[in-house]
């Protein structure tokens, strides 16, 4: 009994790797570009599995706790549905640090935009700013912003140079700045500072408005901490506590049912998550080739 218990346990550690490793292969891993070079694509299997191996320390502790949990409670399904909760749970109740990131590194273009347009007001060249503010950048740019120096310094086109970095910071605020700059090396504006400090108050802006959002967000993560963490508690109270309760799963239509709720739960769980998260905008830029377009307002003040 204790080998068929064994051989269920391990089964269902099987099964859950499969379905994470199909997951992670589907849902693939964004690269973005280097500065002067332009790979092939990373095929997804390899990159499903570098992420597999990066957090290898988690999915083992998953694989344990399920096999441990499928031989304690002779569940295989027991064992599959706790594998996939300690891999997700974390992913769901911890708080969004890219958020925090990307309101940061908005900042950081508003700070650079301002340094650029101060730079430019002193009657300098567009590429001789831009290399000025690669002597003290925003952390959060410092290494995009001397990349591009560096870029301007090689000899670069100055409209190539500032498409690589707009792929660098890969950010859309980012995005509108670096087009007006495209501009005005293509067409040689004579507004452009004024348009700069437009662009850097807009950014600001951004800033004070994800803020609001973002404390907002953090009730939303409590209340999804709350429940989940009243769920799970609920169910290991019931397995340690009333273990005859559930003695119905023990059956194979009981597994089935108990795969059936574990699925609903977690279905659950991942739209509270969904609803906790802010979909990124999409870019201008999106890649070294790409045409930047702009509305005629950005048109007409930069227009000489």
């Amino acid at each position: 009994m204790n080998a068929t218990v064994l051989l269920c346990g391990l089964l269902g550690m099987a099964a859950a790797g499969g379905v994470v490793l199909a997951a992670a292969g589907w849902r693939g891993t964004p690269t973005r570009p280097e500065a002067d070079t332009h790979p092939t694509p990373t095929p997804r299997w390899l990159l499903a599995a570098r992420e597999i191996l990066r957090h290898q320390r988690l999915v083992l502790a998953a694989v344990v706790a399920g096999l441990v949990a499928g031989v304690l409670s002779g569940w295989p399904v027991g064992g599959l549905l706790t594998t996939i909760a300690v891999l997700l749970v974390p992913r769901i109740v911890t708080p969004d640090r890219g958020a925090k990131e990307r309101t940061e590194r908005i900042e950081a273009v508003a700070v650079w935009t301002e340094m650029l347009r101060d730079t430019l007001s002193a009657a300098a060249g567009l590429e001789q700013a831009l290399r000025a503010t690669a002597t003290a950048p925003p952390l959060a740019l410092e290494t995009p912003v001397r990349a591009l120096a560096a870029r301007i310094e090689a000899g670069e086109r100055l409209p190539d140079a500032l498409r690589a970095f707009a792929d660098d910071v890969d950010d859309p605020t980012c995005d509108l700045v670096v087009t007006a700059l495209i501009l005005a090396a293509e067409r040689q504006a004579r507004q452009l500072a004024a348009l700069l400090g437009t662009l850097a108050e807009a950014a600001r802006e951004q800033v004070v408005m994800r803020l609001k959002v973002d404390a907002e967000r953090t009730r939303v993560h409590s209340s999804v901490r709350i429940v989940v963490g009243t769920t799970l508690a609920m169910a290991g109270g019931l397995v340690l506590l009333n273990r005859t309760y559930l003695d119905p799963f023990d059956t194979g239509a009981g597994q089935l049912v108990l795969a059936a709720v574990g699925g609903l739960f977690g279905a659950a769980f991942a739209w509270m998550a969904r609803i906790a998260a802010i979909p990124a905008p999409a870019r201008l830029l999106q890649n070294p080739t790409t045409t930047p377009t702009t509305s005629s307002a950005s048109r007409e003040a930069m227009s000489s």
